[in-house]
């Protein structure tokens, strides 16, 4: 992975537990190019992290939040919140957890 690539940790809040939202976040970041894991949060949130060009990571970012949502996303987002670094070498796919 190129060292110009960032890491973006987003905390999806709504109801987004249940309801497929894991998936379509995977096939958003796939279709992006981008690496990393969509996991449920005990406290009801989803956590995506995906590393790759900022740009892409940017896109998805902003299709994670998008009111309304023009591609479909499963669940209802009430808010993220994001946090940027650098990327971690030996990230291989997108998964969900």
């Amino acid at each position: 992975m190129p060292s110009d690539d960032v890491r973006l940790s987003a905390f999806v809040r709504g109801s987004v537990q249940g309801v497929g939202f894991r998936w379509w976040t995977r096939a958003r970041a796939l279709e992006l190019g981008l690496v990393g894991f969509a996991s449920n949060l005990p406290d009801g949130r989803v956590q995506v992290v995906a590393e790759g060009p900022r740009p892409a990571c940017e896109r998805l970012l902003a299709l994670l939040g998008e009111q309304p949502s023009s591609l479909r996303r499963p669940g209802e987002v009430t808010g993220v919140t994001d946090q940027w670094s650098a990327a971690r070498p030996g990230t291989i796919g997108f998964v969900e957890r």
